[in-house]
């Protein structure tokens, strides 16, 4: 029964050092979580230059609009425009109907002849008047009479020439003319028609779309940074396509509205760029970036290394033997891929951009290749 219990024994203590030695081969393979390699991403701490933008939504409107209307009564004669073409201030748009308006300039013009030809034999006569009454050859009341005479003569020529620049002003409404640099719309009126001074149509629109205005709706809260650059500075803005892909301008700010829509908590600004090309057309929606300021020698780095925890905001921070710790930092402002630190890092420390979710401090890593030093 010895024999027999000593040989189990030694049965039982061979298979148990077989059965650990697997065990001990899958711990030598997987090491403990805190001592594996971790290949994540990292990116230097840098000083830079950074422009800072603030981003809206505008809207593309024309610089100038003007309705072209009939300032006259008549027939439209003749259009001398084509539907879309630019024209140039002054330039001939169509012709109404000159004949009644010429008519009555000769009329005024003789009515002015016959008004001197009396105002000169009235002048005359009051010449002789005053002379006789002067020797009390007359009485005193009919030079008086003669010199009432004249004057409503002189009165008469004054009205007269009115009535010719009348007449001339409206010979020359009846030729309109753009009243600005522009690009015409679709003609509302044809030739042969009657036009009126009363018509609310017009005859066509002519917009100015060089230069060209663009309207920008950004929150009241940038109101302050806006005009604290602005009093400092002309402020650059840049015109984007509506998906923020194509760059279709650069002009200046030049106003910021007086007031603030209350609907949308939004304030609107306008700015002024040129168009030589008519890249940007009226009523189009565009995007809009507002340069404020260039904040020299800015510490930054990529926005995904910020991390959130309950402390805060934080970042991973690899050392020289590539083992990582958490170092917080306060953000002093986002822009674009970058983030601007303003205190807890300094230039040339390397961050963790990628594959923090399995770091903890004092984790070693392994920069992935073209993303480390």
């Amino acid at each position: 029964m010895r024999i027999r219990s000593g040989l189990c024994a030694l049965l039982l203590l061979a298979a148990t050092a077989t059965c650990s030695k697997p065990h001990e081969a899958a711990g030598a393979r997987h090491p403990p979580p805190g001592e594996r390699t971790i290949p994540v991403d990292v990116a230097p701490a840098q000083q830079r230059d950074v422009p800072i933008y603030l981003d809206g939504l505008g809207t593309v409107v024309a610089f100038k609009t003007v309705t072209v209307r009939t300032q006259v009564n008549g027939r439209m004669q003749e259009v001398f425009f084509r539907e879309g073409q630019p024209v140039r201030r002054g330039e001939a748009l169509a012709q109404i109907d000159p004949r009644p308006f010429l008519i009555q300039l000769r009329q005024a013009e003789a009515a002015l002849a016959r008004d001197k030809a009396q105002l000169a034999t009235n002048t005359k006569d009051l010449k002789r008047y005053q002379y006789l009454a002067e020797r009390r050859l007359i009485p005193q009341q009919q030079a008086d009479d003669q010199q009432g005479l004249a004057d409503q003569g002189a009165a008469l020529v004054r009205a007269d020439e009115a009535a010719i620049a009348a007449a001339r002003l409206n010979l020359e409404y009846a030729r309109i003319v753009s009243p600005l640099d522009g690009v015409t719309g679709i003609r509302m009126v044809d030739p042969g028609n009657l036009v009126s001074t009363s018509d609310t149509t017009g005859i066509v629109v002519v917009t100015q779309l060089d230069p060209i205005a663009v309207f920008i709706s950004v929150p009241q809260e940038r109101l302050a940074d806006i005009a604290r650059q602005q009093r400092q500075h002309p402020l650059e803005v840049i015109v984007l396509s509506r998906d923020g892909g194509t760059e279709l301008g650069r002009g200046t700010l030049t106003v910021i509205d007086n007031i603030i829509n209350p609907a949308t908590s939004t304030l609107r600004l306008k700015a002024v760029l040129a168009n030589p090309d008519h890249g940007l057309w009226p009523n189009a929606f565009v995007k809009a970036r507002l340069l404020l300021e260039t904040r020299q020698g800015a510490l930054t780095v990529p926005a995904q290394a910020l991390q959130r925890g309950p402390d805060g905001t934080f970042v991973y921070v690899m050392g020289q033997d590539h083992t990582v710790q958490p170092r917080p930092v306060t953000v002093g402002l986002l822009q674009g891929p970058l983030a601007l630190i303003d205190k807890g890092l300094n230039a040339g420390e390397q961050v963790i951009t990628e594959g923090q979710n399995q770091l903890h401090p004092g984790s070693k890593v392994a920069p992935r290749k073209g993303h480390g030093p």
